[in-house]
């Protein structure tokens, strides 16, 4: 079927232009200028509608949605490893694929069409995610030792989910360890030799926490930051989730190696982590992105909540009104994912 959307409100290129919209069958022909032949079989009215890119959550995890509600008000170690993770041994493949079902339900009804995804259990967020008509870049969560079989077991399920859904077109796929201080150092290096086999990029938790941070350096001498760069990590293309607490010469790190930062301020706060610096990124050139987290951590998955609350915090805690502007935000989830 054609179809004519007239007289829209579209953003494009950060403005609001009125413009017709051409669609033939599920798939848009113009924005503006009417194609040769095309007869409309349907007519909108577009007067009180308005056509934006469809938004891009680039960091939850989905199958959490069962977790809502269940651990608030609980610093982050606490409610990581004494309320989240022994949820997620209780829980079962039929679980996380409701909840990641419901998730894309929510992301859908606020806008989203596209989310990256860190998951533990196996072909759950695939099935979901096609089930639902969305768009996901799958990462399954890898975490564990470079002789553990825990570790060598959620790498092979990695590896196993990447074979059998990668002819799906709205599927991709990323590498995903899930932070410093749940992979060793040799396991981090497998997960970067198998991206770099794959062709694929690498997903990771990275500088969330002052705990994570103290401790990276009490064992490492570095920060995050500079320690997955020692172990040539960021050579791959990197999707690096939170990075609250950075430093001046982490951020140069980052933006020397075209590192994507997704940011989750919601998160952040609800666990007590902080703030990410995202004036100071954007003053680096370092690419900012948005994500929610999962809703354990946040209890909404709306990124139009997420890009208000951005854009507002960071004009608060600068002083500066003219920070992190409605454009940036926009940006973050869309144009930058």
């Amino acid at each position: 079927m054609k179809i004519l959307l007239k007289d829209m409100l579209c953003v494009i290129d950060d403005k609001a232009v009125r413009s017709d919209i051409y669609i033939n069958g599920g798939t848009i022909l113009a924005v503006g200028e009417k194609p040769l032949d095309f007869i409309a079989d349907k007519i909108i009215s577009g007067r009180d509608r308005l056509a934006i890119p469809a938004l891009i959550n680039c960091h939850t995890h989905s199958y959490m949605s069962v977790f809502r509600n269940i651990a608030d008000d609980l610093p982050f170690n606490e409610w990581l490893f004494d309320r989240i993770m022994p949820l997620e041994n209780i829980i079962d493949s039929s679980d996380a694929y409701w909840g990641c079902l419901l998730a894309c339900i929510e992301m859908i009804r606020s806008g989203t069409s596209t989310f990256c995804d860190m998951h533990m259990f196996p072909n759950t967020t695939p099935e979901a995610a096609l089930k639902s008509g969305m768009r996901a870049v799958v990462t399954r969560g890898l975490s564990g030792g470079g002789g553990d079989t825990g570790g060598s077991r959620r790498i092979n399920e990695a590896i196993a989910e990447i074979e059998m859904f990668s002819g799906e077109e709205l599927l991709s796929f990323m590498i995903a360890p899930h932070a410093v201080y749940t992979c060793d150092r040799e396991y981090l290096l497998k997960a970067v030799k198998l991206a770099e086999k794959l062709s694929l990029p690498l997903n990771t938790h990275l500088s969330e926490s002052a705990f994570e941070v103290s401790s990276c350096i009490s064992e490492n001498g570095l920060t995050p930051v500079g320690y997955l760069d020692s172990l040539g990590f960021f050579r791959q293309k990197t999707l690096a989730a939170h990075c609250v607490h950075i430093t001046e010469e982490d951020m140069d790190i980052l933006a020397e190696n075209s590192v994507s930062v997704a940011v989750n301020a919601k998160s952040n706060l609800k666990l007590g982590n902080g703030i990410a610096p995202v004036k100071r990124l954007l003053e680096k050139g370092v690419n900012i992105c948005l994500g929610t987290d999962g809703a354990a951590s946040n209890n909404s998955l709306n990124l139009f909540s997420e890009m208000n609350f951005n854009s507002l915090l960071h004009k608060g805690i600068s002083g500066d009104a003219s920070a992190v502007s409605a454009a940036d935000v926009f940006s973050f989830a869309t144009e930058n994912a």
